[in-house]
C-alpha cells in the first residue's frame, strides 16, 4: 500500500529523523511546568525591568508554538498554553550554541517546554 505524503508531512517525518540521529526523542517526554502563562504575567506586573531583573523568577511554561521570529542570534518566539499567549526570548549567548541551533530546527506548531528568568 502506497502512502502519498503532504509536503508539510515530509518536511515534518524528516525533522523527526533528523532529532532520532541527534539523540532526541521527537515526541518528547514528561515536562514539569512551574507555571501557566497567566501566571508568569502576574510576576512581571506592574514592574520595572531593575525590579524583574533583582526577583529573578525563575519559570518553567510549556506550550505550542504560535509564532516565530528567528534572527541570527537571538530570537522571540510565541508559546500558547491553556491559559493564553506567552512570548519567549532566546539567545544563543544564554543556552549556547548547540541548544541555539536545536531551537533553530522548531516549527510553529510544535509543543515545547521553556525554563527561563521573567523578564
Amino acid at each position: 500500500m502506497e502512502t502519498n505524503y503532504t509536503e508539510q508531512e515530509l518536511v515534518r517525518r524528516e525533522k523527526a529523523e533528523k532529532l532520532k540521529e541527534l539523540g532526541i526523542d521527537p515526541f518528547g517526554s514528561r515536562y514539569d511546568a512551574t507555571h501557566k502563562s497567566n501566571e508568569v504575567k502576574a510576576l512581571a506586573a506592574n514592574k520595572t525591568n531593575e525590579e524583574l531583573d533583582a526577583e529573578k523568577n525563575i519559570v518553567k511554561v510549556a506550550g505550542r508554538i504560535m509564532f516565530i521570529r528567528k534572527m541570527g542570534k537571538a530570537s522571540f518566539f510565541t508559546i500558547k498554553d491553556i491559559e493564553g499567549p506567552q512570548q519567549v526570548y532566546i539567545s544563543i549567548n544564554d543556552i549556547g550554541e548547540e541548544s541555539y541551533n536545536l531551537f533553530k530546527m522548531a516549527d510553529i506548531g510544535d509543543i515545547v517546554g521553556v525554563k527561563g528568568i521573567v523578564m
